[in-house]
């Protein structure tokens, strides 16, 4: 994957797999509180063979969260202590690790993860419950195919390995297009979830590492453009600014359905100059 925005969370006690029950306290009696955000979802990278789950949940400040599977398993359970625990949490990110499909292969990970309606609690600073429901499928969008100034997406970016193909332009302007995607993906997924798809977005990260910003550690910095798109927009251009930082570009392209799941390719291209 491009480089991620990466969220840190001082103070939490997180437990995976731990008993259920942890909201049991009057919880037919009390009136719940919907999450304004609640997804949790797949990212599938088509191009390096992996696949992750994700969670975005935001809402009213809390003290404890779990999240329960469609057999009411409890998969994750988060416990604020100390300081924080007086401020209270509103919103989480969080995403697993994603192993190459070598070492766990797609049908073996959706086997993790059933499919089914998952249910996330959180109990308020003042003692409300907070409770949502979210649907998971298996439903996996087909890989994009986009094209940079109509050249197919390069399939080797790293220049010290054979089949290297990055596309090199003399100048911008540079537009990433790609056909809008309709059906979901052809090998990756379960039975449920074939055919058409509702497209929710397309989300398009161009990066440029500036080498001469270095750091202390010697990591290049990069730089990033990231914008999202509507389902009936499949173009973008990279804005002049950008391109101006640098000859050397890497993108990704990523195509969310309805129910959040989504999948990304990634690919680069140069500007050789006049």
């Amino acid at each position: 994957m491009l480089q991620k925005r990466r969220l840190a969370y001082a103070g939490l006690a997180c437990c995976i797999g731990a008993a259920p029950g942890a909201f049991a306290d009057n919880h037919d009696e009390e009136e719940e509180i919907p999450f304004d955000v609640a997804e949790i979802f797949f990212e599938l990278n088509d191009t390096d063979g992996d696949l992750g789950i994700h969670a975005l949940i935001d809402g009213d400040a809390w003290k404890r969260l779990t999240i329960e599977d469609r057999r009411e398993r409890q998969q994750l359970k988060i416990q604020v202590k100390g300081r924080l625990r007086q401020q209270g949490l509103t919103e989480i990110f969080f995403e697993s690790a994603e192993p190459p499909f070598d070492e766990l292969a797609p049908e073996e990970f959706f086997r993790r993860f059933h499919a089914g309606i998952y249910e996330i609690e959180a109990r308020t600073l003042g003692g409300e419950e907070l409770e949502s429901e979210t649907e998971l499928t298996h439903r996996m969008p087909a890989p994009p195919e986009p094209t940079v100034n109509e050249v197919p997406m390069a399939q080797q970016c790293d220049d010290e390995e054979p089949g290297y193909d990055a596309p090199a332009f003399v100048s911008g302007p540079i537009v990433i297009r790609w056909p809008a995607v309709t059906q979901t993906h052809p090998s990756i997924g379960s039975p449920q979830g074939s055919g058409d798809i509702e497209i929710f977005n397309y989300e398009v990260v161009v990066e440029a590492e500036l080498d001469e910003l270095a750091g202390p550690d010697g990591e290049a910095f990069v730089s990033v453009f990231s914008v999202v798109l509507p389902p009936d927009v499949t173009e973008m251009t990279v804005p002049a600014e950008f391109l101006a930082l640098t000859d050397s570009f890497k993108y990704e392209l990523l195509v969310r359905e309805a129910s959040f799941n989504q999948t990304a390719v990634e690919s680069c291209f140069l500007l050789a100059g006049d």
